[in-house]
């Protein structure tokens, strides 16, 4: 596609990336100039990485989040992996994220000191920047001073971490210990009332370290303070970019599939359409998508995809209709996670299925189907676990959720992406507005927004509440401003009303707008009261079974998006 490189994260109004010093600016030639990097079928970028090193951070993906803003590639490792597996990574640079601990406490993580006699540019945020201090040499003690929220600092100094930066500036602590005197070699660059040492650099040695958190918005010129490091510390190259993205993929996806054939399971979603079309680019008519009407879908959705995704891409598809099939095997259960490996499985089967049926019908691509494409996202890959030794908060159903017979090889060419890289590298490839910018639906469709058994009725019930939210948001224009909303069905749960005179003993219903930028964390989006009263009265109106329409107001942390 001609035209210059999409960026992977300026789709919601974040500014544009600043001229960077002793750095060369993103290639404007676009994809089919661009010359990806010889890869190998682990679904993982050749890009040499940033790590960022999770010390049990809050925001740690949101470090990594920011990093890509600067079109820089990053990764999370855990604070338990070495310095030889961190090496191992080959990363052109690492963050140390903050983290809940004290480093003087027993038991508390730390840095090996080895690290820092890598060569490999070092920044240290929070947590780390203490813990980078104790292990260089400096002094950390408590101050009997907290600082939470917004904070002044002083910059007396701006050395090249915080060059551009005012004298005084506003920033975002979270500390009740602070780092009293720097490393010897050291320059202190700023000061505050609680923090003797706010932040320092060792600029022949690329270590720099700061205490305050640049990577949320509360810290106005933390952005900058990153791509100082970035660009100017680690001396990177912006290079992170959709067309970049979608040239390395193409050429990956190319070495690992040769001329076998591949299937993809195209659930109607952004994730799995931009991974089919970007396969597609790949390996032509090798890829047959295959479309599986589960029963768990939103009112539309099949249509959708057999019209929008086709008609834009000219797939192959094959349309399965496993409805019964879902039913059967989710009857009488009521674990999410039991939900989400049975209907992780119950998709493999499927595929299966569809592709011996593939290998009947014919064709020139070999005489088996031997690749299964999924759009599986670095926050499913994170949130799953991760092989990373994260938290399994729950299991995806393409990733924890996959049998352990699978006979496929995984295309995976979105396992390194947040959900608005996917989108910009959905407009790279060049597919409509309205199949980028859908509302993200979880592969487990319906099965994991009824908090109960899934039963033929109770997914009729939801389905026609959803319908009703989705078309008065669009209506009120607000498909841009809200991340999802989903609707949840508490189908376990009864609440007394009261409608035509008489008493009703319905189930509730909960709303749960959010606007995020990218699923790792979220906020409750404040819907004007007047949308969210229509589409209460008219699902309370238009849905008998319903008599009760409740707002969910919990952020991410501590909740997940979806109930289940």
């Amino acid at each position: 596609m001609a035209g210059p490189a999409r960026p992977l994260t300026r789709l919601h109004g974040v500014t544009d990336t600043p001229a960077q010093p002793d750095a060369a600016q993103p290639d404007p030639s676009g994809p089919d100039q661009a010359g990806p990097d010889q890869a190998g079928p682990t679904g993982q970028t050749e890009h040499r990485p940033v790590l960022v090193v999770d010390f049990g951070a809050q925001y740690a993906q949101l470090i990594a989040r920011r990093v890509r803003e600067a079109h820089v590639y990053s990764e999370i490792v855990p604070h338990t992996a070495s310095v030889e597996q961190m090496l191992a990574k080959d990363p052109a640079a690492i963050i140390l994220s903050g983290g809940p601990s004290s480093v003087y406490a027993e038991g508390a993580p730390s840095v090996d000191p080895a690290l820092f006699e890598a060569e490999v540019p070092v920044l240290g945020i929070c947590y780390g920047f203490q813990a980078m201090a104790q292990a260089l040499g400096g002094t950390v003690a408590h101050t009997g001073s907290r600082e939470y929220g917004g904070t002044h600092v002083d910059v007396p100094d701006a050395g090249q971490l915080l060059t551009g930066s005012p004298t005084e500036q506003s920033v975002w602590m979270s500390h009740g210990d602070a780092v009293h005197a720097a490393p010897e070699g050291f320059d202190v660059l700023a000061t505050s009332t609680g923090s003797p040492v706010a932040a320092f650099e060792n600029r022949s040695r690329r270590l720099y370290g700061m205490q305050w958190h640049p990577e949320v918005k509360h810290s106005p010129l933390g952005q900058h303070a990153l791509e100082n490091f970035l660009y100017r510390g680690a001396g990177l190259t912006a290079d992170w970019t959709a067309g970049n993205v979608v040239a390395e993929q193409v050429e990956r996806v190319r070495q690992q599939v040769g001329d076998a054939r591949v299937i993809c399971g195209l659930s109607g979603g952004v994730d799995s359409a931009v991974a089919a079309a970007l396969v597609q680019r790949a390996v032509g008519d090798q890829l047959t998508c295959v479309f599986v009407d589960h029963g768990l879908l939103r009112a539309g959705e099949a249509e959708q995809v057999e019209t929008d995704f086709v008609a834009a891409t000219g797939v192959q598809l094959k349309v399965v209709d496993a409805r019964e099939q879902f039913l059967v095997a989710l009857a009488g259960v009521t674990d999410p996670e039991t939900k989400r490996k049975i209907i992780g499985r119950e998709f493999i089967r499927t595929f299966e299925a569809a592709a011996r049926e593939v290998v009947a019908e014919g064709g020139d691509h070999g005489e088996e189907v031997r690749f299964l494409v999924q759009g599986t996202l670095y926050p499913d890959v994170v949130e799953s676990g991760g092989g990373e030794g994260a938290a399994n908060i729950k299991s995806h159903h393409n990733v924890g959720g996959l049998p352990d017979d699978l006979q496929f090889e995984l295309v995976e060419p979105l396992r390194t992406l947040f959900k608005d890289e996917v989108r910009a590298v959905g407009l790279e490839l060049g597919l409509p507005d309205a199949i980028v910018w859908r509302q993200p639906f979880p592969g487990p469709g319906l099965g994991i927004r009824i908090i109960g058994e899934v039963t033929a009725e109770r997914l009729e019930v939801l389905r026609a509440a959803d319908a009703i939210a989705r078309e008065e948001l669009t209506r009120a224009g607000l498909d841009r401003q809200i991340w999802q909303c989903p609707v949840v069905l508490l189908a376990d749960v009864r609440s007394v009303g009261v409608q035509g005179d008489g008493r009703t003993y319905g189930h509730p219903v909960v709303l749960r707008p959010v606007s995020s930028e990218d699923a790792m964390t979220a906020d409750w989006s404040r819907v004007p009261y007047e949308v969210l009263a229509t589409i209460s009265t008219r699902i309370t109106n238009e849905v008998p079974e319903v008599n009760r329409v409740a707002l969910d107001v919990t952020s991410k942390p501590p909740g997940t998006i979806e109930w289940e």
